[in-house]
């Protein structure tokens, strides 16, 4: 990277490719420790498939309300915070809806499932319906919560920052595509690579210190229910996957969580998504199902090989 040393370690998790790099090679063991103890933090706090995970966990008390633990009731606030950004694009009250779809596991576990499954739309209480003050929650009855559009994005953010405040190293941490970066960075800023599918042309980038970078994708988290292909976008609208002319959909902001949150909302706008992007002033590559591409809002230019 631009002549100066790093140190990067790549590993599998939550059925995706993640990589750690740091800007002083002798920290990398000890930023790993501390990235798989926060990442394991944040899987038993809201993981939709571990049964004894908190979020799965969730009991209500005689007034309908839930006292989260401070990790679970930050993750909650980060989804309503989204669904609020996002006129409700952005909705943690699918949980249900994504399990009547068939992801009601991990995804690599859905797509073994032997068997067609049975199509099952349920209803879902909408972003609206839940109350966050301070650790607590209420929300309605049977209500089955899903942090999948932000929870990443917040892990992405904490584990870059818990490494620079721990260590004082510049870090990088890439959860499948969810990339938060903080502290000093290589010469020439993080370099970055765009792509979302394998024969996609990739696109290295320079991404300033701090800055943070996040891609949807409905090419990625996909399945096949009762022969019809599905993929985890939903529509809270339609309360099916999302459709629209976009398969990806890469945002610059300058955390992962905002990042994620705007190409989240925009691949499920659809149609709507150029003008709602331009109306954040936000940085955006747009990539369509035909492999045409739109960028926006000055979105960086391919760094010379």
């Amino acid at each position: 990277m631009s002549g100066v040393t790093v140190a990067a370690r790549d590993w599998e998790l939550w059925s995706t490719s993640c990589r750690l790099v740091v800007t002083e090679p002798a920290r990398l063991d000890e930023a790993a420790a501390l990235v798989d103890a926060e990442l394991a933090r944040i899987e038993q706090a809201c993981s939709r498939f571990r049964p004894d995970s908190e979020l799965m966990s969730l009991a209500a008390d005689d007034d309908g309300a839930v006292e989260l633990s401070p990790l679970l009731a930050e993750l909650v606030g980060a989804a309503l915070a989204a669904a609020r950004e996002t006129g409700g694009a952005v909705d943690p009250t699918l949980g249900s809806v994504l399990s009547g779809l068939g992801y009601d596991r991990d995804i690599a576990e859905v797509r073994l499932k032997a068997g067609p499954t049975r199509v099952v739309v349920l209803r879902h209480s909408g972003w609206r319906s839940l109350s966050l003050e301070g650790r607590r929650l209420r929300m309605p009855s049977q209500t089955q919560l899903d942090l999948g559009a932000t929870a990443k994005a917040v892990a992405a953010d904490r584990c870059a920052k818990l490494v620079h405040d721990a260590l004082g190293t510049g870090a990088l941490v890439s959860l499948g595509g969810d990339i938060a970066t903080t502290g000093a960075s290589p010469r020439g800023g993080w370099q970055v690579v765009v792509q979302d599918l394998p024969g996609d042309v990739p696109q290295q980038i320079g991404v300033r210190a701090g800055a943070a970078v996040a891609t949807s994708s409905s090419a990625r988290r996909t399945w096949n229910q009762a022969g019809h292909p599905r993929h985890h976008l939903v529509d809270p609208v339609t309360l099916m996957p999302a459709s629209g002319p976009w398969r990806s959909i890469t945002v610059l902001a300058p955390t992962c969580l905002r990042a994620n949150t705007a190409s989240t909302a925009a691949m499920v706008k659809g149609d709507q998504a150029l003008g709602w992007l331009r109306s954040t002033g936000l940085p955006a590559r747009l990539v369509s199902h035909e492999g045409g591409l739109v960028t926006l809002g000055g979105w960086p230019r391919e760094v010379a090989a």
